[in-house]
Protein backbone atom coordinates (compact mmCIF):
# COMPACT_ATOMS: atom_id res chain seq x y z
CA UNK A 1 0.00 0.00 0.00
CA UNK A 2 1.40 3.63 -0.81
CA UNK A 3 1.64 5.59 1.73
CA UNK A 4 1.64 8.70 -0.22
CA UNK A 5 -1.52 10.93 0.50
CA UNK A 6 -1.94 10.79 -3.80
CA UNK A 7 -0.67 8.49 -5.93
CA UNK A 8 -0.79 8.06 -9.72
CA UNK A 9 1.03 6.05 -11.95
CA UNK A 10 1.03 6.07 -15.72
CA UNK A 11 -2.25 7.45 -15.90
CA UNK A 12 -3.91 7.42 -19.52
CA UNK A 13 -7.35 8.64 -20.71
CA UNK A 14 -8.72 8.94 -23.73
CA UNK A 15 -12.16 10.68 -24.61
CA UNK A 16 -12.65 9.48 -28.41
CA UNK A 17 -9.78 10.89 -30.01
CA UNK A 18 -8.70 13.36 -27.50
CA UNK A 19 -5.69 12.15 -25.72
CA UNK A 20 -6.47 13.50 -21.94
CA UNK A 21 -3.89 12.31 -19.84
CA UNK A 22 -0.72 10.87 -21.32
CA UNK A 23 0.98 8.69 -18.91
CA UNK A 24 0.88 10.69 -15.93
CA UNK A 25 2.73 10.22 -12.84
CA UNK A 26 2.21 11.88 -9.56
CA UNK A 27 3.04 11.41 -5.90
CA UNK A 28 1.72 13.87 -3.33
CA UNK A 29 2.82 13.24 0.22
CA UNK A 30 0.61 13.28 3.35
CA UNK A 31 0.53 16.89 4.73
CA UNK A 32 1.73 18.74 1.23
CA UNK A 33 -0.20 22.03 0.10
CA UNK A 34 0.61 20.90 -3.55
CA UNK A 35 -0.47 22.82 -6.64
CA UNK A 36 -1.23 21.48 -10.15
CA UNK A 37 -1.39 24.27 -12.67
CA UNK A 38 -2.34 24.30 -16.46
CA UNK A 39 -4.14 25.80 -19.45
CA UNK A 40 -7.59 24.86 -20.08
CA UNK A 41 -7.40 21.76 -21.37
CA UNK A 42 -4.59 20.48 -20.01
CA UNK A 43 -6.16 17.38 -18.30
CA UNK A 44 -6.84 18.70 -14.24
CA UNK A 45 -10.05 18.00 -14.25
CA UNK A 46 -9.82 14.91 -15.69
CA UNK A 47 -7.32 14.01 -13.29
CA UNK A 48 -9.05 15.25 -10.58
CA UNK A 49 -12.03 13.22 -12.37
CA UNK A 50 -10.57 9.56 -12.22
CA UNK A 51 -9.25 10.34 -8.21
CA UNK A 52 -12.78 11.23 -7.31
CA UNK A 53 -14.23 7.60 -9.31
CA UNK A 54 -16.26 9.93 -11.59
CA UNK A 55 -14.06 8.95 -14.98
CA UNK A 56 -11.92 5.49 -15.17
CA UNK A 57 -8.68 5.33 -16.28
CA UNK A 58 -8.06 3.70 -19.71
CA UNK A 59 -4.92 2.68 -17.89
CA UNK A 60 -2.77 2.89 -14.63
CA UNK A 61 -3.36 3.39 -11.07
CA UNK A 62 -4.51 6.30 -8.86
CA UNK A 63 -4.64 5.63 -5.35
CA UNK A 64 -6.40 7.87 -2.01
CA UNK A 65 -3.82 7.35 1.29
CA UNK A 66 -3.02 4.34 -0.16
CA UNK A 67 -6.79 2.98 -1.04
CA UNK A 68 -7.22 2.01 -5.29
CA UNK A 69 -10.04 4.28 -6.13
CA UNK A 70 -11.23 1.46 -8.27
CA UNK A 71 -10.62 -1.23 -6.51
CA UNK A 72 -11.48 0.27 -2.84
CA UNK A 73 -13.17 3.10 -3.83
CA UNK A 74 -15.37 3.59 -0.70
CA UNK A 75 -12.54 3.79 1.12
CA UNK A 76 -10.86 5.91 -1.56
CA UNK A 77 -13.74 8.33 -1.59
CA UNK A 78 -14.22 8.20 2.20
CA UNK A 79 -10.96 9.43 2.19
CA UNK A 80 -11.07 12.42 -0.32
CA UNK A 81 -12.78 15.76 -0.04
CA UNK A 82 -13.32 17.53 -3.57
CA UNK A 83 -14.85 21.43 -3.80
CA UNK A 84 -15.23 21.11 -7.55
CA UNK A 85 -15.41 24.43 -9.80
CA UNK A 86 -18.61 24.27 -11.23
CA UNK A 87 -21.87 25.58 -8.71
CA UNK A 88 -23.85 22.15 -8.18
CA UNK A 89 -26.28 22.54 -5.60
CA UNK A 90 -29.92 21.64 -4.89
CA UNK A 91 -32.45 24.16 -4.65
CA UNK A 92 -34.82 22.55 -2.59
CA UNK A 93 -32.67 22.35 0.70
CA UNK A 94 -31.14 24.55 3.38
CA UNK A 95 -27.85 25.21 3.80
CA UNK A 96 -27.72 22.85 7.00
CA UNK A 97 -29.78 20.68 5.47
CA UNK A 98 -27.53 19.90 2.52
CA UNK A 99 -24.20 19.71 5.20
CA UNK A 100 -26.44 16.74 6.98
CA UNK A 101 -27.69 14.61 3.37
CA UNK A 102 -23.98 14.91 2.66
CA UNK A 103 -23.28 13.68 5.94
CA UNK A 104 -25.39 10.84 5.26
CA UNK A 105 -23.75 9.85 2.59
CA UNK A 106 -20.72 8.83 4.72
CA UNK A 107 -22.79 7.43 7.00
CA UNK A 108 -22.37 10.25 9.90
CA UNK A 109 -25.29 10.98 12.09
CA UNK A 110 -24.75 13.28 14.52
CA UNK A 111 -22.46 15.69 12.92
CA UNK A 112 -23.89 18.75 13.55
CA UNK A 113 -21.08 20.04 16.05
CA UNK A 114 -18.65 20.10 13.11
CA UNK A 115 -21.59 21.19 10.39
CA UNK A 116 -21.57 24.12 13.03
CA UNK A 117 -17.81 24.13 13.15
CA UNK A 118 -17.80 24.55 9.15
CA UNK A 119 -20.58 27.21 9.11
CA UNK A 120 -18.85 29.42 11.14
CA UNK A 121 -15.08 29.21 9.32
CA UNK A 122 -17.02 29.93 6.25
CA UNK A 123 -18.88 32.55 7.72
CA UNK A 124 -21.92 30.65 7.18
CA UNK A 125 -23.61 30.97 10.32
CA UNK A 126 -26.53 33.56 9.95
CA UNK A 127 -27.61 31.12 6.46
CA UNK A 128 -27.52 28.58 7.64
CA UNK A 129 -31.34 27.96 7.58
CA UNK A 130 -31.43 29.72 4.52
CA UNK A 131 -32.49 28.43 1.03
CA UNK A 132 -29.77 27.32 -1.22
CA UNK A 133 -30.93 29.18 -4.41
CA UNK A 134 -31.40 32.22 -2.39
CA UNK A 135 -27.62 32.43 -1.84
CA UNK A 136 -25.21 34.33 -3.79
CA UNK A 137 -22.48 32.69 -6.07
CA UNK A 138 -19.86 33.66 -3.84
CA UNK A 139 -21.98 31.76 -0.74
CA UNK A 140 -23.12 28.71 -2.72
CA UNK A 141 -19.21 28.04 -3.34
CA UNK A 142 -18.41 28.41 0.50
CA UNK A 143 -21.47 25.67 0.79
CA UNK A 144 -19.49 23.03 -1.85
CA UNK A 145 -16.32 23.68 0.67
CA UNK A 146 -18.43 22.34 3.27
CA UNK A 147 -19.76 19.69 1.94
CA UNK A 148 -16.28 18.33 0.60
CA UNK A 149 -15.27 18.75 4.65
CA UNK A 150 -17.95 17.57 6.03
CA UNK A 151 -16.29 13.98 6.67
CA UNK A 152 -13.56 15.29 7.83
CA UNK A 153 -11.11 13.69 4.43
CA UNK A 154 -7.72 13.38 5.32
CA UNK A 155 -6.67 14.52 1.65
CA UNK A 156 -8.56 17.64 0.04
CA UNK A 157 -8.98 18.88 -3.73
CA UNK A 158 -9.50 22.45 -4.61
CA UNK A 159 -10.53 22.59 -8.24
CA UNK A 160 -10.64 26.80 -8.62
CA UNK A 161 -12.08 27.35 -5.36
CA UNK A 162 -12.10 31.11 -5.41
CA UNK A 163 -13.38 31.55 -8.78
CA UNK A 164 -15.81 34.37 -8.77
CA UNK A 165 -15.47 35.25 -5.24
CA UNK A 166 -14.56 38.59 -3.56
CA UNK A 167 -11.84 39.29 -1.97
CA UNK A 168 -13.23 39.14 1.34
CA UNK A 169 -14.01 35.17 1.13
CA UNK A 170 -10.99 34.96 -0.54
CA UNK A 171 -8.87 35.56 2.39
CA UNK A 172 -11.34 33.29 4.72
CA UNK A 173 -11.29 30.39 2.62
CA UNK A 174 -7.41 30.78 2.97
CA UNK A 175 -7.23 31.35 5.83
CA UNK A 176 -9.21 27.98 6.87
CA UNK A 177 -7.68 25.90 4.27
CA UNK A 178 -4.25 27.06 5.90
CA UNK A 179 -5.23 25.71 9.40
CA UNK A 180 -6.78 22.58 7.78
CA UNK A 181 -2.84 22.31 6.04
CA UNK A 182 -1.52 22.94 9.55
CA UNK A 183 -3.39 20.33 11.43
CA UNK A 184 -2.00 17.59 8.84
CA UNK A 185 -4.66 17.35 5.82
CA UNK A 186 -3.42 17.65 2.18
CA UNK A 187 -4.38 19.76 -0.11
CA UNK A 188 -4.07 19.67 -3.66
CA UNK A 189 -5.18 22.74 -5.61
CA UNK A 190 -5.97 23.88 -9.25
CA UNK A 191 -6.23 27.64 -9.84
CA UNK A 192 -5.71 30.38 -12.84
CA UNK A 193 -4.62 32.55 -9.65
CA UNK A 194 -1.26 31.90 -9.83
CA UNK A 195 -0.25 34.19 -6.92
CA UNK A 196 -2.29 32.25 -4.84
CA UNK A 197 -0.47 28.77 -5.55
CA UNK A 198 2.85 30.86 -5.26
CA UNK A 199 1.82 32.22 -1.80
CA UNK A 200 0.69 29.03 -0.56
CA UNK A 201 1.99 26.12 -2.09
CA UNK A 202 5.31 23.94 -1.16
CA UNK A 203 5.40 21.81 -4.36
CA UNK A 204 4.22 22.81 -7.91
CA UNK A 205 3.48 20.32 -11.35
CA UNK A 206 2.06 21.63 -14.47
CA UNK A 207 0.56 19.71 -16.56
CA UNK A 208 0.56 20.23 -20.78
CA UNK A 209 -1.53 18.46 -23.02
CA UNK A 210 -2.02 15.97 -20.40
CA UNK A 211 1.53 15.47 -19.75
CA UNK A 212 3.69 16.75 -16.70
CA UNK A 213 6.37 19.01 -18.01
CA UNK A 214 7.26 19.97 -14.46
CA UNK A 215 7.35 19.30 -11.10
CA UNK A 216 9.68 20.61 -8.60
CA UNK A 217 9.18 22.78 -5.06
CA UNK A 218 7.95 26.14 -5.69
CA UNK A 219 10.85 28.26 -5.13
CA UNK A 220 13.01 25.61 -7.40
CA UNK A 221 10.62 26.48 -9.78
CA UNK A 222 10.93 30.59 -9.27
CA UNK A 223 14.65 30.35 -9.14
CA UNK A 224 15.22 28.54 -12.82
CA UNK A 225 14.91 31.88 -14.13
CA UNK A 226 17.58 34.71 -13.40
CA UNK A 227 15.75 37.33 -15.19
CA UNK A 228 14.47 40.61 -13.52
CA UNK A 229 12.04 42.84 -14.79
CA UNK A 230 11.05 46.71 -14.80
CA UNK A 231 7.70 47.83 -14.63
CA UNK A 232 7.32 51.60 -16.03
CA UNK A 233 4.54 54.01 -16.91
CA UNK A 234 5.82 56.98 -18.68
CA UNK A 235 4.98 60.85 -18.23
CA UNK A 236 5.64 61.83 -21.24
CA UNK A 237 6.92 60.49 -24.94
CA UNK A 238 7.40 56.94 -25.61
CA UNK A 239 10.01 54.42 -25.79
CA UNK A 240 12.56 54.02 -28.11
CA UNK A 241 12.95 50.78 -30.05
CA UNK A 242 15.64 49.20 -28.68
CA UNK A 243 13.63 49.49 -25.03
CA UNK A 244 10.58 48.26 -26.96
CA UNK A 245 11.78 45.39 -27.99
CA UNK A 246 12.57 44.18 -24.60
CA UNK A 247 8.68 44.92 -23.60
CA UNK A 248 6.70 41.20 -22.27
CA UNK A 249 3.83 42.88 -21.64
CA UNK A 250 1.54 45.78 -22.21
CA UNK A 251 -1.51 46.93 -19.58
CA UNK A 252 -3.09 50.29 -19.70
CA UNK A 253 0.23 52.73 -20.11
CA UNK A 254 2.26 50.50 -18.66
CA UNK A 255 4.76 48.65 -19.85
CA UNK A 256 6.86 45.32 -18.84
CA UNK A 257 9.98 45.12 -19.60
CA UNK A 258 12.45 42.00 -19.43
CA UNK A 259 16.34 42.57 -18.44
CA UNK A 260 18.93 40.36 -18.39
CA UNK A 261 19.85 41.22 -14.69
CA UNK A 262 20.05 44.42 -12.71
CA UNK A 263 23.02 45.39 -14.12
CA UNK A 264 20.46 46.41 -17.55
CA UNK A 265 18.38 48.99 -15.72
CA UNK A 266 21.01 52.07 -16.17
CA UNK A 267 21.71 51.27 -20.14
CA UNK A 268 17.89 51.48 -20.26
CA UNK A 269 17.28 54.68 -18.26
CA UNK A 270 19.99 55.95 -20.35
CA UNK A 271 17.93 55.34 -23.84
CA UNK A 272 14.89 56.87 -22.01
CA UNK A 273 16.55 59.93 -20.93
CA UNK A 274 18.62 60.25 -24.56
CA UNK A 275 14.92 59.71 -25.87
CA UNK A 276 13.28 62.68 -23.98
CA UNK A 277 10.81 60.38 -22.06
CA UNK A 278 9.97 61.14 -18.88
CA UNK A 279 8.96 58.38 -16.06
CA UNK A 280 5.83 58.54 -13.95
CA UNK A 281 6.29 55.45 -12.33
CA UNK A 282 9.22 52.42 -12.07
CA UNK A 283 9.02 48.85 -9.95
CA UNK A 284 11.67 46.40 -10.21
CA UNK A 285 10.61 42.89 -9.27
CA UNK A 286 11.62 39.10 -9.84
CA UNK A 287 10.06 36.57 -11.98
CA UNK A 288 7.03 35.11 -10.28
CA UNK A 289 4.80 32.01 -10.86
CA UNK A 290 2.76 32.95 -13.82
CA UNK A 291 6.14 34.15 -15.73
CA UNK A 292 7.29 31.20 -14.84
CA UNK A 293 3.84 28.82 -16.05
CA UNK A 294 4.33 30.96 -19.24
CA UNK A 295 8.00 30.18 -20.35
CA UNK A 296 7.06 26.40 -19.90
CA UNK A 297 3.64 26.37 -21.27
CA UNK A 298 5.23 28.18 -24.46
CA UNK A 299 8.58 25.95 -24.31
CA UNK A 300 8.33 23.46 -28.13
CA UNK A 301 8.56 20.14 -27.26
Amino acid sequence: MSSAAVDVRAVQKHYGKVHALRGVDLRVERGEFFALLGPNGAGKTTLISALAGLARPDSGTLTVMGYDVIGDYRNARRHLGVVPQELVFDPFFTVRETLRFQSGYFGLGNNDKWIDELLHHLHLTDKANANMRALSGGMKRRVLVGQALVHKPPVIVLDEPTAGVDVELRQTLWQFIRRLNREGHTILLTTHYLEEAEEVCTRVAMLKQGEIVALDTTQNLLNRFHDKYVTLKLESGELPPDARAMVVSEDKGKYRLQLPDYAGLEPLLAQLRASGAVIKEMQLSRPDLEDVFVAIMNKPG
